[in-house]
This record gives C-alpha cells, sequence and structure tokens, in this order.
C-alpha cells in the first residue's frame, strides 16, 4: 500500500492543533473563572422569588444591607450540606440579605426540599440561566458576598461551613460600616 504523504502530514498537523487547544484547557475548571469578580462591583439583576415578588439586587443595596448571594440546587450534594448553616447564618445575621438563586433546577422540586428541610430566606428564580451567566458561575455551590456599597469582597467556590462562614461574614459586616 502507497502512504499518501501530503494527506497524512495534513492529518497529523490537524491532531496535533487539536491537542493543543485541548491540552490548554484541561486543568482549568470553569468554576473558578468568577473569581475575578471579587473587588469589582456587583452585577445587577432583577427577577421573582418562589413567592412571586420580584427582587432587584438595586433595591436591596439601596437598603443599606449587604448581601450573600448563594447559587445552588437540590442535585447538588454539597448544596444539601451548606443549607443547615446558611440557614442558622441568615437567623443570626439579620442586617444580612441572604438570597439562593436556583441553577439548573426545577422550581417545585426546590419549593418541596426548602418545605421539607426549611427556609428562613428567599430564593430566587433563574429560569434562563442569565443570572448564573452574569456571575460567571459554572458549578454549585458558589457564593458571592457584597458589602452595602455594592462591591463583591469574596466569592466561595464550594460548600460553607462556620469555620469558613464566620470570618466571611465578619469581613462582610466590618467592610459595610
Amino acid at each position: 500500500m502507497k502512504v499518501r504523504w501530503p494527506l497524512l502530514i495534513v492529518g497529523v498537523m490537524f491532531i496535533a492543533s487539536l491537542v493543543i487547544v485541548l491540552g490548554n484547557g484541561f486543568g482549568k475548571e470553569v468554576k473558578y473563572t468568577s473569581d475575578n469578580l471579587t473587588g469589582r462591583p456587583y452585577r445587577a439583576f432583577t427577577t421573582v422569588d418562589f413567592q412571586g415578588n420580584e427582587v432587584s439586587l438595586d433595591e436591596v443595596l439601596a437598603s443599606n444591607k449587604p448581601i450573600v448571594l448563594n447559587f445552588w440546587s437540590t442535585w447538588c450534594g454539597p448544596c444539601k450540606q451548606e443549607h443547615p448553616w446558611l440557614q442558622q447564618y441568615a437567623q443570626a445575621y439579620p442586617d444580612v440579605a441572604f438570597y439562593g438563586v436556583l441553577y439548573q433546577d426545577d422550581v417545585p422540586k426546590a419549593k418541596r426540599f426548602l418545605a421539607r428541610e426549611g427556609s428562613t430566606y428567599p430564593t430566587l428564580v433563574d429560569e434562563t440561566g442569565a443570572i448564573a451567566i452574569t456571575y460567571g458561575v459554572g458549578g454549585v455551590p458558589e457564593t458571592f458576598f457584597i458589602d452595602r456599597s455594592g462591591t463583591i469582597i469574596h466569592k466561595e467556590n464550594g460548600p460553607l461551613f462556620p469555620p469558613t462562614l464566620e470570618p466571611l461574614m465578619n469581613k462582610l459586616r466590618a467592610s459595610a460600616k
């Protein structure tokens, strides 16, 4: 069988180019891309909560409250782990506005979860995923801490527990004075 060198060379060059392009993407987790929002202004949005009430981040900040914005889903194991802690901290810090944002999930399913597990703060609907895209969310849970001036002071990838939550809440409250 005769080797067709021009075809072989073009094929090898194509495969090498593909390997280089794909190789540059490996090792970069999508959920870390929104880290560059820390220190930057919040991203405004208006949506509705599970009760149909309109929620505008601009109006929340106008009320002079810092914000904890938690992206979560019912299918997310780590979200279920952090849920009781977020509920507890929302009750312990009434001067901070806590909001959940449902990420790629079914609203009726999430309502059932919250009815069973408890809900001390509103969960917002993001049917189109526009809010998650605006914040660069690549997976859940991801939580943004926004001070009263509207600056994102921290973004946490993964579940939150007291050893992490406590200093973040102190930082959030201190920055808001």
